[in-house]
């Protein structure tokens, strides 16, 4: 019988836990964490999960497509509106690189310390 997990976090290495903790909370809307500082941030949804940042010295962002610092980690979210939740990414500060292997299906963006995530339709 498979061991049954749930997953209940996710951390991310950075320069600058609060200003990716802001990046993703205009992004998601998820609560900052009350416990949040400048050394590891975090943000909370209400069924439990926990996206939190962590400073790294001599953070080094990863630089996909291109693999000579690989993406460390990948994340997905799903939207109603492709067009306008990029809109409102990039104004929010993620880049969009020009390689986008998804065509219409997902696009792939960058946040501010260079961690790559995607967009689908929900």
């Amino acid at each position: 019988m498979p061991l049954r997990m749930r997953l209940t976090a996710v951390t991310l290495d950075c320069a600058d836990p609060e200003r990716l903790a802001r990046f993703y909370r205009q992004a998601t809307g998820l609560a900052l964490h009350p416990g949040s500082t400048s050394d590891f941030a975090g943000l909370t949804h209400e069924d439990g999960l926990f996206i939190g940042f962590q400073r790294v010295d001599d953070y080094q962002a990863p630089r996909w497509p291109d693999q000579t610092v690989p993406q460390q980690i990948h994340l997905d979210f799903s939207v109603d509106d492709l067009d306008e939740a990029e809109a409102l990414l990039l104004e929010a500060g993620a880049d969009k690189p020009d390689h986008q292997p998804g065509g219409d299906r997902w696009r792939v963006f960058t946040d501010p310390a260079g961690h790559p995530f995607c967009l689908t339709r929900r």
